[in-house]
């Protein structure tokens, strides 16, 4: 039911569009004719009258309009749509540019609109006056969120920081792609498929790691450790080889490998190696490198050890805790 009450108010598909056209130029032709006459003969009266202050209110005046409404409503969303499909056009412009132009001339759009529609119901501007007062009382309770969600997202379109197709993490754990900015929420798609709408405010508010932001190099981090029975200088030369063979390595930062420590049962490495498209992911490369490390180790009898514990039982409390012979 939401569904087809979206599509009534905003039509979509050019089908839909020139439906909507053909129906305006209908009424406009019935209207000129006088055919609207025989309705308002019977609809304007005092029975199906109300009045509100000094304005009185009909039912051939409440229905009329509605219709004014919806159709001008709906001639601003066809526009709305055909400026949205001319400026997707214009590749020259940067998705973020495009995305805040778009927002710009959608506003200039529905603003005229519902200016236009005030004017022709003979509504006095001035009244704007107390709308306004009571816009401010509904954005400092119900409709704060909603304005600061709004103004959040203008905030990151004209920041440049969150762009579409860019690579974010937010504090709560979410790791995707953006994949969309609107008016309220930003759409992140995850590397399982999952879209999440976040509000504009939490990339606004909260920390937010932009994973593509000046440039797409990403670095992949490897822990292991190497039993000390085992050449630790070949290890390290091993591991480092390992990295630079996979062909996702890039030169520039190199590989990098550190002594990290000497543990109960393993002195404990750390390798770094960078990606030139953290969009492509890093958990192959890095798997396939510890893959890599395993056979390299195997082939030149590297152990990689597992925890143990050698237990020393010393033989006079062994004595005193066996039972004695009568």
């Amino acid at each position: 039911m939401k569904n087809i009450w979206l599509h009534i108010l905003k039509p979509k598909g050019a089908f839909a569009k020139w439906l909507m056209f053909l129906a305006m130029i209908a009424i406009l032709a019935l209207g000129t004719a006088g055919y609207f006459d025989v309705a308002k003969q019977y609809l304007d009266t005092d029975g199906l009258s109300f009045k509100a202050g000094a304005y009185k209110i009909s039912a051939y005046k409440a229905l009329k309009s509605l219709l004014i409404i919806v159709l001008i409503f709906w001639t601003a969303a066809i526009v709305s749509d055909v400026a949205e499909s001319r400026i997707n056009k214009l590749k020259k412009l940067r998705a973020s540019n495009r995305a805040l132009l778009l927002k710009i001339i959608q506003i200039f759009i529905y603003f005229v609109s519902f200016l236009f529609t005030l004017d022709i119901l003979g509504i006095d501007l001035t009244t704007l006056t107390v709308f306004s007062g009571a816009l401010g009382i509904g954005l400092g309770f119900g409709l704060q969120k909603i304005a600061s969600n709004f103004i959040s997202g203008l905030i990151l379109l004209l920041e440049k920081s969150v762009e579409q197709d860019d690579l974010v993490e937010l504090s709560d754990g979410t790791f995707g792609f953006v994949r969309k900015s609107s008016a309220r929420f930003t759409l992140v798609e995850t590397f399982d498929g999952k879209e999440i709408m976040i509000p504009n405010e939490d990339f606004i508010t909260s920390r937010v790691i932009n994973w593509t932001f000046s440039n797409t190099k990403g670095r992949v981090e490897i822990a292991l450790g190497v039993s000390y029975g085992s050449d630790i200088e070949k290890a390290r030369e091993l591991i480092l080889e390992a990295a630079k063979d996979h062909p996702r390595c890039i030169a520039e930062p190199e590989p990098k490998c550190f002594l990290r420590g000497f543990g109960d049962s393993s002195v404990n490495f750390i390798l770094h190696f960078w990606v030139a498209d953290v969009t492509q992911g890093r958990w192959e490369p890095q798997s396939e490198v510890m893959f890599e490390i395993w056979r390299k180790f195997n082939k030149n009898h590297i152990g990689i050890p597992f925890p143990q514990r050698d237990l020393h039982i010393k033989s006079s409390e062994v004595s005193k805790m066996m039972p004695r012979g009568k």
